[in-house]
């Protein structure tokens, strides 16, 4: 039997975020007392009104199919949160749900791009975003960033990439796996170009609450009608609200991609899960209250954790502004990025994520998502691991 893989699927990378969480987990099932700083999934409990509004769902025998775009009333929810905090007015048609964020940039990119056309990718990018582009016959073209820039794309860089076959910008601020925050004016003049040369922009808003110090998070779609028009938001409850398990994402977008969208997921995934869609209409309406205490534990692990990444020999690391990630340079410890993490979780038990998966082979990813105590024993334990390699 001949079992040829498809071309696209051939070439796809498997997810070393994914990966690294795996074993870490392996490890931990065998009894190992491994510090997981790899998984993008807050430590903490999904909020207990959302939990209720699930259950009261499923008591009601609210399990049946909803529409596949997600349930008008969830919709609705959504489009009254893109009102509220981002002044964008949508129409629950142009909104889409789906079963997480993930599955709302794969959507968008499955819609809107195909063979011959040309992805721009910031670097360091999210693991997902050039293996979906591959997924959809299109070609990712990386565009690199340091941490000398604040792992930032300039206007004048992006200008500089976009060929006849350009077709599309992915964008994500707050930033997966820098932490990086667009300011509003540079995010302005990012949509400005994209304006002038016609390219969309999948601007991936899913990290939207978690914005510290100075920073906030502006959408790119609100600078004007000619940038609302060009802009596909991506986003999802996974993040803000510890929902990363309900597999619920969502998308707002211009009509046309809307309902393109809506037709392949019909055709893919049907509805997202219907007793999940009403804990996301709690999500997104209920109290809102457990984020600022989030947000401020999420600040001081962060400040904890850059201060020690630091003041450790060979290893610098930039502020990050959002999300829960830190992406230290060890570019002068003489080891890859892949060679330094499995070196790590081998002789002391921490797992991180090599840069290399998000195209920056001389910085790793950290995640803070985990409890203060998790975090101090971790990066005890890296510290040894790096004064070692500095000796």
């Amino acid at each position: 039997m001949n079992y040829r893989i498809a071309k696209n699927a051939a070439s796809l990378s498997p997810s070393l975020t994914l990966a690294i969480d795996a074993k870490a987990k392996q490890l931990k099932a065998e009894g190992q007392d491994v510090v997981g700083f790899g998984a993008g999934e807050p430590d903490f409990d999904t909020p207990q009104h959302i939990k209720d509004a699930a259950v009261q769902a499923l008591a009601e025998g609210f399990t049946k199919y909803t529409p596949s775009s997600g349930t008008l009333e969830l919709r609705q929810a959504v489009a009254e949160k893109f009102q509220k905090d981002n002044g964008l007015t949508y129409s629950p048609s142009q909104i889409v749900i789906s079963c997480g964020g993930k599955h709302s940039c794969f959507n968008a990119i499955m819609a809107t791009c195909q063979e011959g056309d040309e992805v721009l990718i910031p670097a360091p990018y999210w693991v997902s975003y050039p293996e979906m582009v591959k997924l959809a016959g299109a070609t990712p073209v990386v565009l690199p960033t340091t941490d000398a820039t604040g792992f930032k794309l300039t206007p004048e860089q992006l200008a500089e990439a976009i060929t006849p076959k350009t077709r599309l910008l992915i964008l994500n601020s707050p930033s997966n796996p820098t932490g990086a925050v667009y300011t509003p004016e540079e995010l302005k003049a990012i949509g400005d170009v994209c304006v002038e040369k016609g390219i969309l922009i999948m601007s991936d808003e899913i990290y939207e609450k978690l914005v510290y110090d100075d920073a906030r998070h502006v959408s790119v779609a609100s600078f004007s009608e000619a940038h609302y028009r060009h802009t596909i938001i991506v986003h999802g409850l996974a993040k803000a609200y510890a929902m990363t398990g309900w597999r619920i994402g969502f998308m707002a977008a211009p009509e046309p991609i809307a309902k393109a969208v809506g037709a392949i997921q019909s055709h893919s995934t049907s509805n997202p899960t219907s007793f999940a869609q009403k804990g996301a209409v709690a999500a997104l309406l209920g109290p809102q209250d457990h984020l600022p205490r989030w947000i401020e534990e999420f600040n001081k692990r962060r400040t904890y954790a850059l201060e020690r990444l630091n003041a450790m020999p060979g290893i610098s690391c930039v502020p990050a502004k959002g999300a829960f990630y830190l992406f230290p340079n060890i570019g002068k410890l003489g080891l890859s990025s892949t060679e330094f993490c499995s070196r790590l979780l081998e002789e002391e038990k921490v797992a991180a994520v090599p840069g290399v998966a998000f195209g920056a082979d001389d910085c790793i990813r950290i995640s803070y998502a985990t409890s203060m105590a998790n975090l101090a024993k971790g990066l005890d334990r890296m510290e040894q691991f790096v004064r070692r390699l500095a000796r």
